[in-house]
């Protein structure tokens, strides 16, 4: 889910493992010389959606990698039997309470470019939270440390991996 920390997260879990970090809506914003926001603008969210769903799947084939998936990916059929084909996955759940202040003020964020952000938010986590919970395994994020939340998904990880 947006806001939850995937970036950050997802940096320190592959520093630690000693793996390349992979953040999508970092390599869609470079190939397409444009903020997620001006995309969304200029040429709507199918369009993203096409862009995202291409760079997901070539990522997920590669192995040893510590990918950021955008979180409308999981939106995608492919990249979901994908994600469960190649890959160990972890949905980041936190509390909407706790992301909605992080996102209050962010105006990078297309899907939430409206006036009612908390109405908004929960109908996008409600309608994703299917897929979401399709993951390998669920952290819930609470009020935990973002080395705390790294520290067991390597636990979890490294389970999964014996």
């Amino acid at each position: 889910m947006m806001g939850v920390g995937k970036s950050t997260i997802g940096k320190k879990l592959a520093k630690r493992l000693g793996l390349p970090f992979v953040d999508i809506d970092k390599i869609i914003e470079l190939k397409e010389k444009s903020t997620i926001s001006d995309i969304f603008k200029k040429k709507g969210e199918g369009y993203f959606r096409k862009i995202e769903k291409k760079i997901t799947l070539e990522k997920l084939k590669k192995n040893g990698l510590v990918i950021s998936l955008g979180g409308g990916a999981i939106l995608s059929a492919f990249v979901r039997k994908e994600l469960k084909s190649s890959s160990i996955s972890f949905w980041l759940d936190a509390n909407l309470k706790d992301i909605l202040p992080r996102l209050r003020n962010i105006r990078k964020r297309p899907l939430l470019d409206k006036e009612n952000i908390e109405k908004l938010l929960y109908k996008i986590y409600s309608g994703r939270k299917k897929f979401y919970n399709e993951s390998n395994f669920r952290i819930k994020c609470g009020s935990m440390k973002i080395e705390e939340i790294v520290t067991k998904i390597i636990k979890l990880y490294e389970a999964a991996r014996d």
